[in-house]
């Protein structure tokens, strides 16, 4: 069996999707706190089992039977390492042979502020015993795709990542990528950095959706702190505008850069690049 933790949320979704290409649905385990949003995935024949980041008692069910578990880190930025725990914890009980761990780009020396939580989740896994398999992922395309409408109504994309290159790639990359290492063997005990093949600073994914629209934007730099105020004056949460703008302050550090080429290399493919990822939220908008 194989369980895939958060299965419902958006890299969820896509990590049994591929795994269904390689997987009978009958080993895919669908760990979810609210069964009735996985009802396609039943229908799929997979496995869903109820599950909570906060309540213990609800793991050992879940994980009964796992020979290989992916951890998809909670969204809960603040109760991570306890939420993580909880799932080490009943991995261990449950004699889990493979756990396999969504972390943060170097995770060990990053800049931005998530890297915190990541690496003490990090840590944990380590010390449990269980053989493990850390996934660095770097930034996901649509974090700045999301973002894209407004910009293209006003005509300015707003950051404070300076020229701090990025080196993201689609969530269905690093889908295929968690996919690759729960089905093949010798994974335990290696940590990937992995990140696009190719980056851009947001003044050129500004210029390229000028490009794909045919409209003028322009990005537009601001301090960390202005940056948070004007997220947060558009109706996003305080906390989750703190953690947007500390992430493009860690990007002008260079904290989402990455040219190591891990990811390609191990789903076998180049990365879905940039204007790609434009160009699809273009067609579903």
């Amino acid at each position: 069996m194989i369980v895939i933790t958060g299965a419902t949320g958006q890299l969820g979704r896509l990590v049994i999707a591929s795994l269904l290409k390689k997987v009978p649905a009958s080993r895919i385990v669908a760990a979810v706190r609210n069964p009735d949003k996985a009802k396609d995935l039943a229908t799929l024949g997979v496995q869903v089992r109820q599950a909570d980041y906060n309540s213990p008692e609800s793991w050992d069910a879940a994980l009964a039977g796992a020979g290989k578990v992916l951890l998809i880190s909670s969204s809960e930025v603040g109760q991570r390492i306890n939420q993580h725990r909880t799932v080490i914890d009943a991995a261990k009980k449950a004699g889990v042979k493979l756990l396999a761990y969504t972390s943060l780009l170097r995770a060990d020396t990053t800049p931005l502020g998530l890297g915190a939580e990541h690496i003490a989740t990090e840590t944990l896994i380590r010390e449990s015993g269980i053989p493990f398999v850390i996934l660095r992922n770097g930034w996901y395309t649509e974090n700045y795709a999301a973002s894209i409408p407004p910009a293209v109504e006003h005509g300015s994309f707003y950051g404070s990542a300076g020229e701090g290159r990025i080196a993201s790639a689609a969530r269905a990359d690093y889908a295929e990528a968690a996919v690759a290492v729960l089905t093949t063997a010798g994974q335990g005990g290696r940590t990937y950095e992995l990140a696009g093949d190719t980056s851009y600073t947001l003044t050129e994914l500004a210029a390229e959706v000028s490009r794909q629209y045919g409209k003028p934007v322009n990005y537009v730099n601001l301090p960390e702190f202005e940056f948070k105020k004007l997220l947060v004056s558009v109706g996003l949460p305080e906390p989750l505008a703190a953690l947007l703008a500390d992430s493009d302050r860690g990007a002008a550090q260079g904290g989402l850069f990455d040219d190591g080429h891990q990811l390609s290399s191990l789903i076998g493919r180049p990365t879905t690049p940039l204007d790609a990822v434009i160009r699809e939220g273009k067609a579903g908008a």
